[in-house]
């Protein structure tokens, strides 16, 4: 009986788990499989006849990935960079009650749909005042590289 119990503790065939102070091999995370920021950018121009505020800006849609950077975005490093600075904050609405000065920028606008780091996201941008420039200018090499 006593052979019987020491055959069991020695663990005799393969170990169900790693040598002791090894880690468990893990499988790749939910993360490590899909990137973490993944977003469709729809350009467009509000009025054609106004005139642009924006060089070389162009209608078309992009799409984007950042962790890893990639997409059809013509610059997605500098666009991953440009949302890791601004935060998810910079797709909430304008508040209705913030002032904002009446300084048009052009007939420029964006849509931007998806998930930053999880949290989706669905946000219009435009160019009409001073806030919406700045909202703007804050990811502007997502919006016009």
């Amino acid at each position: 009986m006593l052979a019987a119990a020491g055959l069991l503790l020695s663990g005799c065939g393969s170990p169900t788990g790693p040598p002791d102070g090894q880690a468990e091999p893990s499988s790749p995370s939910d993360a490590e499989q899909h990137p973490r920021t993944e977003l469709t950018v729809e350009r467009a121009v509000s009025d054609p006849d106004a005139p642009a505020g924006l060089d070389g800006f162009s209608p078309g849609v992009w799409t984007l990935t950042c962790e890893p950077a990639g997409g059809d975005h013509p610059d997605p490093e500098a666009a991953c960079a440009a949302l890791a600075e601004a935060g998810v904050d910079v797709f909430a609405p304008v508040p209705e009650d913030q002032p904002c000065t009446l300084v048009y920028g052009g007939p420029e606008t964006a849509t931007v749909t998806g998930h930053v780091a999880g949290t989706p996201v669905d946000a219009e941008f435009s160019r009409e005042n001073g806030c919406e420039i700045d909202r703007w200018e804050r990811v502007g090499p997502l919006l016009h590289p």
